[in-house]
């Protein structure tokens, strides 16, 4: 009889992919499966993010509700980026906690298991050629590690002290990856890193014959029956001219790209050892929105970083009203452990930086409402991948969008063509478009 997994992830896409790559792990080599429910788990883990304050603080408190909540006998994990840069601190703080597995140790997980208070945690562990086995939380698409780690020194970022150096995964494996996604039904990849067009940077396992992200997104579109590539997240200081045009020529890439701002100042940029300028910046996006009219463009954007003046933040506010970027992260700063900017002597006011959020945020809702209206009309072609209450069936434009249409189960895994009837801010609404009648 199978046991229960339950598994909590917190964070980015990194992370979902390392939980996907621990169910895999835990389901061949240790029989377990999943279940969305707390009480019946044999194994209870948390797979944590640390890139902001709140999402640490979140970790105690869960790991104390699961304490509380578990049934007798099971066990508890704290997996991820604090699991890395904690470590054995979690153990002391909450000693039912039964092992603690860094963000760069995943294929450690059932090692852990079998030992009481394991704490793993190494940030120099290299499981770039690791043969992970296939899981994916989601059937019609596959989330494909192209790197791990991070060798960028940004000054607000934690992120190279629990994931370690930079290390680019074979691109051999990641085609492979690829076609086998396809193969058992996936239309869409997406491709990940920290700074996935810096991949080629290093290889752990020799010379590798692709040299560049561009040259790995020619490679990974080869393959037949892969309809969609997505990627995240790019670094502007690599979008060079040759990568800016394979995405606009490549069919199978799709028109939505992340290009993360942080701050509009080229002053704060430099503080925060960026690489790239205010100017660097909106003409990368210029680039992009001649060669793609129509793309998507998100961004993170932190408020708030030490020594931001009003005009550094009416400089990030120019950005976004020339950008109008569809999609937007943004948080007040956060010192974190092992960054430079968590010493810097002028930190602001929290709120001072709590009020440039809300003005930052309050003017995005407008441009994406504007943005989301202006779909109303359109045609889009969706793939659709998950049933909604009501009777309505869900998927993404090629934008990123996320559009739903009355249907059932028989829309799931194909890509059809929408017309928009109702723009949201955080969707839109449409019908399906007769192919008969659809003008090309």
């Amino acid at each position: 009889m199978s046991k229960k997994l339950y598994i909590e992830t917190l964070g980015c896409a990194m992370n979902v992919r390392d939980t996907e790559h621990m169910v895999a792990e835990l389901s061949a080599k240790e029989d377990y499966e999943l279940t969305e429910t707390l009480e019946e788990a044999d194994l209870i883990i948390i797979n944590t993010c640390s890139v902001r304050e709140k999402p640490v603080a979140k970790l105690f408190s869960e790991i104390g509700r699961f304490r509380t909540r578990r049934k007798a006998g099971a066990k508890i994990g704290v997996t991820g980026c604090t699991a890395s840069h904690l470590g054995e601190e979690i153990i002391r703080r909450a000693p039912y906690v039964d092992f603690v597995l860094g963000a760069r140790n995943v294929s450690k997980i059932t090692r852990v298991l079998k030992q009481k208070h394991a704490v793993e945690v190494e940030i120099d562990y290299d499981e770039s050629t690791y043969p992970f086995g296939d899981y994916r939380s989601n059937p019609f698409k596959a989330m494909i590690n192209i790197s791990i780690g991070c060798d960028k020194q940004c000054t607000f970022c934690i992120v190279p002290a629990t994931r370690g150096e930079e290390i680019s995964i074979p691109s051999e494996l990641i085609v492979t990856e690829v076609r086998k996604a396809v193969e058992s039904g996936a239309k869409e990849v997406i491709l990940l890193g920290q700074n996935v067009n810096n991949y080629g940077r290093r290889f752990s396992a020799g010379e590798d014959e692709v040299k560049d992200f561009t040259q790995l997104l020619r490679r990974v579109s080869e393959v037949e029956g892969l309809e969609r590539i997505r990627f995240q997240s790019p670094h502007p200081l690599h979008m060079d001219d040759a990568f800016l045009e394979e995405f606009a020529v490549n069919p199978k890439i799709c028109p939505q790209i992340h290009v993360p701002l942080q701050s509009g100042s080229t002053e704060l940029l430099r503080r925060m050892k960026r690489g790239y300028s205010k100017e660097w910046f909106l003409d990368r996006c210029e680039r992009i929105r001649t060669m793609v009219p129509g793309a998507a463009i998100s961004t993170d954007i932190i408020v708030g970083f030490p020594g931001e003046t009003e005009e550094d933040f009416a400089e990030t506010m120019e950005v976004v009203e020339w950008v109008r970027f569809e999609q937007m992260f943004s948080f007040r700063y956060s010192p974190r452990p092992h960054t430079a900017a968590a010493e810097y002597e002028d930190q602001v006011p929290e709120e001072v930086a709590a009020e440039r959020l809300r003005r930052l945020q309050s003017r995005h809702d407008e441009i994406v409402d504007e943005i989301m209206s202006a779909q109303e009309g359109r045609i889009c072609d969706v793939y659709f991948e998950e049933l909604r209450p009501g009777g309505r069936v869900a998927g993404r434009s090629a934008e990123g969008r996320l559009v739903s249409v009355q249907g059932s189960e028989e829309l799931l895994g194909r890509i059809l063509p929408v017309r928009i009837t109702r723009g949201m801010r955080r969707a839109l609404e449409g019908e399906l478009v007769d192919l008969s009648s659809r003008a090309h």
